[in-house]
């Protein structure tokens, strides 16, 4: 071995010419392309999220109702014996006043189906209904879920005995 010989040191790689031609770069259409295609990703994505949020807001109302109903119910369980007090005179959308035990659940129910369901006490769209009581009791909440993305009106119809 030769004193200028060095041990291990690898070869010269040799890159043809041709090669390096191919090899520039990413061109600006390409960049706006996939710009084009990650944007397009991003609002269908935006999109879905807000069509989830109205879907979730109606289940949320659809739940409260189911709630208020079971609420209702078991206070005319409670009140057995005057349970036909509970009937009201149709569809009610405007609190009602008190006076004995069943108007003043019936009072409570229509301004937590107003509060929980609804924008508020000034909500005309949130109403609620009492008929055949006690043998075939139906309650029947009704409101506005244009808001939450469905339909103009939602009903929820619960039948039960007493």
């Amino acid at each position: 071995m030769n004193a200028g010989d060095s041990c291990g040191a690898s070869p010269r790689l040799r890159v043809p010419r041709g090669t390096l031609r191919g090899a520039r770069g990413v061109s600006l259409i390409e960049v706006l392309v996939s710009v084009v295609v990650l944007s397009i990703g991003l609002l269908g994505v935006a999109a879905m999220q807000s069509i989830a949020l109205r879907g979730g807001q109606s289940s949320f109302e659809s739940s409260q109702a189911v709630i208020q109903t079971s609420a209702i119910m078991e206070a005319m369980r409670a009140n057995r014996l005057n349970a036909n007090a509970y009937n009201t005179a149709g569809v009610v959308c405007a609190i009602p006043g008190g006076g004995a035990l069943a108007q003043n659940d019936v009072r409570s129910w229509i301004t937590s189906l107003k509060n929980t369901i609804g924008s508020g006490l000034a909500d005309a769209t949130t109403c609620g209904s009492i008929t055949g009581c006690p043998a075939a009791c139906v309650i029947t909440v009704q409101w506005d879920d244009t808001r939450a993305g469905g339909g103009a009106t939602r009903t929820v119809v619960t039948r039960t005995t007493i």
